[in-house]
């Protein structure tokens, strides 16, 4: 059940909301200029409306959420969706999901690389001296396929 107000702080909605884990963390990138109500910078006490747009920056992701509705106490997960319209381009959430993908990845299951595994691998990766992203194009264009079948 929603506890709908009036009105309410910026920090105090981005942490209802579950965009930020903790209050402080939302007054935080509030003053740090994180956060912005319109395309302007705000502070955390300034209050927000229903219908404004809000841009928040959480790490490299470019997060921006039309405000649906006001509420001033944390909601569970499920019901997070009621109270704001996530207006982020699926090409953020993608440029995510790629930063994750690192050089360095294994198959789970198969245990932690010995000594010997994080030689060879720093040695390849000296060796080729290519960016991620050239990297991921390689896998993709199936140059590192294995020809023994």
């Amino acid at each position: 059940m929603l506890h709908l107000v009036e009105k309410v702080r910026i920090d105090k909605w981005l942490w209802s909301v579950r965009i930020f884990k903790t209050r402080t963390k939302a007054s935080d990138a509030c003053a740090s200029g994180k956060v912005k109500i319109d395309d302007s910078n705000c502070k955390a006490s300034r209050e927000i409306k229903v219908g404004q747009l809000i841009n928040v920056r959480i790490g490299a992701l470019k997060k921006q959420v039309k405000v649906i509705s006001l509420i001033d106490k944390r909601i569970g997960p499920k019901i997070v969706s009621e109270c704001y319209e996530d207006l982020t381009p699926l090409e953020e959430y993608e440029k995510m999901k790629a930063l994750r993908i690192r050089f360095e990845n294994r198959p789970s299951g198969i245990g932690r690389p010995t000594k010997k595994d994080y030689r060879e691998i720093e040695k390849l990766k000296d060796y080729l001296n290519i960016s991620d992203k050239d990297y991921e194009d390689y896998l993709e264009a199936g140059v590192f396929e294995n020809d023994e079948e």
